[in-house]
């Protein structure tokens, strides 16, 4: 018996008590914790009670996805994680010269920051006196080489899954997302481009940015062009850090941070918003949809980790990534399956506004406050 879909994209249980749960996916992006993603996505697929049916990525985020789309085109959920870890891999292997490394006394510690390293403080200092235009005329990519190498962009277009990959239009400062039916290998140097370190990548002329900018990652996408009415946001990107940072490249680092996360989190207020709508009865037949929002990460871990890790492509780095994104998901499986398909499992609210937002709670009761003031109004003869 074939399990039945319900119209919110979740699958109601078959007689034998099992059933799949069908979701999207928002994968931020990160540079090299993009591995915690890979972690998760493992993860997933390896447990056949969830189908993925969309993904929405950016700069990693969106490598991530078309590398899964190109596994999982013939439906094969072994074959797809074969493809992740053959990816993740190569990046290992083509970072394995780089001089971007960690300094023994930082190995020496057990951390995995590069600020100590020769190799990135000489690439750090000189991308803040000259630009990649100046630097690098040929726009020599290893990630241009590294997809070519490893992903079958042919097979991602004929997916099973929905692929929704963003940039930032350099030009107007907006966001473009574009689908799978025409992507490239461009398209995802486009969403993966840091302005310091490479040239605008131009598609049909328009030169775009880093898609983490505008949409880290785009969550709208998944509103209009999938059944499921689930999105799982992977986070690699921390919310918050206590403390304040003092040093100039802490203050930098948490700086890309917040606006990382900017996007992220106007998209989840406007989500939250609707659903107050909805709850209040003001939507009722003008087609919006209730979304339902959950979120896999592990903020103490990766805020841990200091934003020059992003270029950390060692081996055991990525693999303890990896394990640690493949050990998030197992927790928030054991915790929330049952609720995918009925509820949101984080506090959206408390998300974008935190605990002390001293306007929350004290809105304005509209009704009333009409009432009040139309009876205090002078009556005029």
């Amino acid at each position: 018996m074939k399990p039945q879909i319900k119209s919110n994209g979740a699958v109601k249980p078959n007689s034998h008590g099992t059933g799949v749960k069908r979701i999207n996916l928002g994968l931020q992006g990160g540079g090299s914790h993009g591995a915690f993603t890979w972690g998760v996505l493992d993860r997933l697929l390896e447990d056949e009670r969830i189908e993925i049916e969309a993904l929405t990525g950016a700069s990693a985020g969106a490598v991530n996805a078309v590398v899964l789309a190109d596994g999982m085109a013939t439906g094969n959920r072994d074959e797809a994680r074969k493809t992740l870890r053959k990816f993740w891999e190569a990046v290992s292997e083509g970072g394995r010269y780089s001089p971007m490394r960690r300094s023994p006394l930082e190995a020496a510690k057990g951390g995995w920051n590069l600020d100590s390293s020769p190799g990135y403080i000489f690439f750090d200092v000189l991308s803040r006196i000259a630009s990649p235009y100046d630097l690098n005329p040929l726009d020599l990519n290893p990630l241009r080489d590294l997809l070519k190498k490893t992903v079958d962009f042919d097979r991602v277009r004929a997916s099973m899954l929905k692929v929704f990959v963003s940039a930032t239009n350099v030009e107007t400062g907006r966001a473009r997302v574009f689908d799978k039916a025409h992507l490239t290998i461009n398209h995802v140097l486009a969403s993966a481009c840091l302005p310091h370190l490479f040239k605008a990548v131009e598609i049909d002329g328009v030169p775009y940015w880093d898609g983490g900018y505008m949409g880290n990652p785009p969550l709208w996408p998944l509103f209009d062009h999938s059944t499921s009415d689930d999105v799982v946001v992977v986070q690699i990107n921390p919310i918050t850090r206590p403390g304040l940072p003092k040093s100039a490249r802490d203050i930098l680092n948490r700086l890309n941070e917040i606006t990382f996360n900017a996007s992220l989190l106007r998209e989840l207020r406007s989500v939250d918003f609707v659903t107050r709508l909805m709850e209040a009865g003001h939507l009722e037949g003008t087609g919006y949809r209730r979304v339902l929002v959950h979120m896999i990460g592990d903020e103490a871990a990766l805020s841990a980790l200091g934003a020059s890790s992003k270029l950390n492509t060692e081996a055991a780095f990525l693999e303890m990534l990896f394990q640690k994104g493949r050990r998030a998901t197992t927790a928030w499986l054991d915790q929330h399956f049952a609720d995918v398909g009925e509820r949101s499992t984080i506090n959206i609210r408390e998300l974008f506004m935190g605990d002390e937002d001293g306007l929350d709670g004290s809105r304005i009761d509209r009704a009333a406050h009409f009432r009040d003031t139309t009876s205090t109004q002078p009556i005029v003869n």
